[in-house]
């Protein structure tokens, strides 16, 4: 009986460590291709519907993803301020190894208060020194800002480490990858260290291309289906019938079945104009979804697809979650486990990912082209609500042609 009482407790926190999980990096500036500085995560939770939320409560305004159960925003899970301040975590498992504090899981309320206050990632840390104590948290804090600063703070309830991106000696790749351990913790715990391997290979290989940019993370990284310990790439192993449903074990890639957004924020140079920071934005599943870029200086009306509805839940992450469905058409025991392949590639190039990549593509050409423009145009600004209204309107009609073929 023990035993059986022992492997549930073990099942229970294998689950836990699944679901509350993300893959992050921070690159400096120095080191992209246009010299801007990005923060990127891939968020994992069960919590898959998200949406964005506007603030205006704080010194600095801001914008960040949110739980749409969380309808007012007491947490933020990524985001970033007027003053070009981002900030966003990922879970650690090896930083509190005893503790018997009742106060935990703060780390969305942590952020949500950073926004509303913190300029500089070294007003950041002094946010943390004077922060009520416990935090409440173990988690690995990525923060960057407009005057080039960039670092992680790997933190738990009384004490922090912090890690700058910017110094060669501790990054001398240009980024450092966070996953759900720390460094500065037990070596022998923690989580997400086949991940880590996974996200190394991928950006090391970039950054010998000096292709470390949104449109390579957002791409490349979030949707990709390599594992570095099985050395398999899951979308080569699609087969040419497209009717045919192919499963494949799906255990600690990059995206998993429990992500359920990707985000990243692009900054800008120093003396740049912070109202040029862009949100780079896949909400929902990324497997199934496609990316809307967004900026905090159009307030509340942010795009339709990616802020609540009337139902309470953002249009673009729902469409996403359902297409997910035909992923995972396992509904038993550890079915999340296995994908249909063929769902997403297949030989005819009809698979859920090949048809949405020209959509993605679009957005990313459109808005890569606009930004080029509006870097050099005081009164961008007035251009922005046409290319929501654009994108909307693309994305709608994306999803609804998925919504008929499903139906026939």
């Amino acid at each position: 009986m023990k035993n059986i009482t022992f492997i549930i407790i073990l099942l229970l926190v294998f689950s836990d460590l699944a679901s509350e999980a993300c893959t992050s990096i921070i690159i400096s500036g120095k080191y992209t291709p246009d010299g801007r500085p990005i923060m990127w995560k891939n968020r994992d939770t069960d919590t898959y519907q998200n949406a964005i939320k506007y603030f205006n409560d704080g010194k600095y305004h801001s914008i960040g993803l949110i739980d749409s159960d969380d309808p007012t925003g007491k947490s933020v899970w990524i985001g970033y301020n007027s003053a070009g301040f981002a900030i966003m975590n990922t879970a650690s498992y090896n930083l509190i190894m005893s503790d018997t504090i009742d106060v935990k899981d703060r780390e969305g309320i942590v952020m949500r208060e950073a926004l509303m206050q913190c300029a500089t990632v070294d007003e950041f840390e002094s946010f943390l020194n004077d922060y009520k104590k416990p935090l409440g948290v173990e988690a690995n804090f990525g923060v960057i800002d407009a005057k080039g600063g960039a670092a992680y703070f790997e933190v738990s309830n009384f004490t922090y480490k912090k890690l700058d991106v910017n110094d060669s000696g501790l990054a001398p790749m240009g980024y450092i990858i966070h996953t759900n351990f720390s460094f500065t913790g037990d070596p022998n715990t923690g989580s997400g260290q086949i991940r880590y391997k996974t996200a190394g290979d991928l950006f090391y290989q970039a950054a010998q291309q000096n292709n470390l940019s949104v449109r390579f993370i957002l791409q490349d990284v979030s949707r990709s289906l390599w594992h570095s310990l099985t050395k398999t790439d899951l979308k080569n192993s699609f087969s040419q019938n497209p009717d045919e449903q192919k499963f494949m074990n799906f255990t600690d890639f990059i995206p998993r079945y429990f992500s359920s957004a990707a985000v990243a924020i692009q900054g800008v140079k120093p003396g740049e104009n912070v109202e040029y920071t862009t949100m780079w934005t896949i909400l929902g599943f990324p497997l199934t979804s496609v990316v809307t870029p967004l900026w905090l200086c159009m307030g509340k009306d942010q795009p339709a697809q990616v802020t609540l509805d009337k139902n309470g839940v953002a249009p673009l992450c729902d469409k996403a979650i359902q297409l997910k469905q035909q992923l995972f058409p396992i509904k038993k025991s550890y079915g999340e486990n296995y994908i249909n392949v063929n769902a997403l590639y297949n030989g005819s190039g009809t698979g859920i990912m090949q048809k949405l990549k020209p959509l993605d593509d679009l957005i990313f050409d459109e808005a890569t082209k606009k930004l080029d423009q509006w870097r050099n145009n005081k009164d961008f600004k007035q251009e922005i609500p046409e290319f929501y209204m654009f994108m909307d309107q693309k994305i709608s009609e994306q999803y609804s042609n998925f919504q008929a073929e499903l139906s026939h």
